[in-house]
């Protein structure tokens, strides 16, 4: 209907070909369609029972009920379904598949070694990998496009021994996981494993995540089904779960241990939360000091709180300027966000603080300081807000650097820290493109070896950094800038 080639769906009742609902969503109106004949006559419960219209993904040949709206986990009796996987596995190595992919692997060579060419003079081949978009999962696509291009986290974790979790009879054999493997049979940290070493491996294709995805339908049920999700709150699940199963001993090997024994991550870089310190609290863990003063009896109350990130308000004064070229009143800077966020707050009537001097809820004020800087600080711009009865995105473009973020004078005490100690250099940003955080898109620009990618689900492109300065970010991944040996003698 609409030409696209992008995630092709077949229905299973009359093998047409349609693009997934995250596309243009025809294989959605295909089932509509077929529904609307059935509305002016009496349906029996057995004709009831017939008319669930079930979809094949092509691509990650999952089945998919738009009347469930569900995953398809059983077969029929003859196995037709296993079938249609086969036939379709069959076409994808056929001869004529290979030789026309091969075709278009070196037409795309040629351009991508055209545009490095003009970046450091050779001719070396593009070794990023996509990912598979398993129908709506941009915002997961591109927390991991981002996460995999942070050298320590993603180091520590492709390091780890490999967990075999298949018995011998399917060791080796492509399956397709049902709900039946039951909970005890998943590892988030051995399919997060698995991804990033899939990512950056010089394959041209795109990798599909789908086992990692059917961990994450396991342990975090708020992401089940294809509908679109917030990127920041899945990688707050994804880094909180990970830390949760690090902790703990996997297949006979404690995670803390091997965390104790990795010389990159020192006692004294931990931030413990929720218990035993783990690669993700060594790299994104920080502390904030929360000082609240109560405006009657003067009485201050402090309080350290660790965190993961730092969810930032963009300030009213600035929200409707929407991109960076707009004239009229100041830009909106990522200094000003922060300065929002530390600023010295009157907390309203709704958010009375309880004195324990005058041994009740009173007027206060509040105040962030950091007391502790991580190693990858994770900004997050809080776009999408509450009204009375829908959530609405704030589109403003907020200014950010790409090298030198200076945190120093958020710092509790500045004068602790070295020189080069505060200052982060930007790594990865996470977009979202659309009006609503339950609809629109995700991706991702992420620097790999001096280099700039986008990555646009199974897409990736170089880009520069005129083009990611630009961007309306959602999620900033900056890394803490290494001092260089002897710096401090210049």
């Amino acid at each position: 209907v609409c030409r696209s080639n992008k995630s092709p769906w077949v229905c299973l009742t009359c093998s047409s070909v349609h693009c997934g609902r995250y596309v243009n969503g025809h294989a959605k109106k295909h089932y509509e369609d077929a529904q609307i004949p059935m509305t002016n006559h009496k349906k029996t419960e057995k004709q009831e029972k017939v008319q669930h219209t079930v979809c094949m993904d092509c691509s990650s040949y999952s089945t998919y009920c738009y009347r469930c709206d569900d995953f398809v986990v059983n077969d029929t009796k003859l196995g037709l379904v296993q079938k249609v996987r086969e036939h379709l596995q069959n076409l994808e190595n056929s001869a004529f598949t290979s030789d026309r992919h091969r075709k278009r692997k070196l037409l795309e060579n040629s351009s991508l070694n055209s545009k490095l060419l003009k970046v450091n003079g050779s001719t070396t081949a593009l070794c990023a990998t996509g990912l598979r978009n398993l129908g709506n999962t941009c915002f997961m696509n591109a927390i991991l496009q981002s996460l995999s291009n942070i050298q320590q986290f993603c180091c520590y974790f492709k390091e780890l021994p490999a967990v075999e979790l298949r018995n011998g009879k399917t060791a080796g054999r492509r399956t397709y996981h049902t709900r039946s493997q039951g909970d005890n049979n998943v590892s988030l940290v051995e399919e997060f494993r698995k991804t990033l070493c899939a990512l950056w491996q010089g394959s041209q294709t795109a990798f599909s995540p789908e086992s990692l995805f059917y961990v994450v339908w396991k342990i975090m049920p708020n992401f089940r089904g294809y509908q679109q999700q917030d990127a920041h709150e899945f990688m707050r699940y994804l880094l909180d779960h990970l830390h949760l199963e690090l902790q703990g001993g996997f297949n006979g090997v404690s995670r803390s241990v091997i965390l104790q024994e990795n010389s990159n991550l020192s006692a004294s870089n931990k931030c413990c939360i929720n218990g035993a310190s783990t690669v993700v609290t060594a790299i994104f863990g920080g502390i904030l000091q929360n000082e609240v003063n109560c405006l009657i009896c003067g009485t201050e109350s402090r309080k350290f709180d660790p965190f993961l990130d730092l969810s930032l308000d963009i300030p009213s004064q600035f929200r409707n300027k929407r991109t960076k070229n707009q004239e009229g009143g100041p830009m909106c800077t990522l200094r000003d966000c922060l300065r929002s966020f530390t600023d010295l707050e009157e907390l309203d009537e709704t958010e009375l603080y309880m004195c324990h001097k005058c041994k009740k809820k009173q007027k206060s004020t509040k105040k962030f300081w950091i007391q502790k800087l991580p190693k990858v600080l994770c900004l997050h711009l809080k776009r999408f807000h509450w009204t009375a009865y829908l959530r609405n995105k704030v589109d403003t473009y907020v200014e950010f650097p790409l090298r030198g973020l200076d945190m120093k004078c958020y710092l509790l005490e500045p004068e602790n820290s070295g020189p080069d100690s505060c200052l982060y250099d930007l790594v990865a940003v996470v977009v979202h493109h659309g009006s609503g955080v339950g609809s629109g898109h995700y991706t991702a620009y992420a620097a790999h070896e001096g280099r700039w990618f986008h990555f646009n689900d199974s897409t990736v492109t170089l880009t520069d950094e005129e083009t990611v300065g630009k961007a309306k970010a959602y999620i900033l991944f900056y890394v803490e800038r290494q001092a260089k040996p002897g710096a401090d003698k210049l």
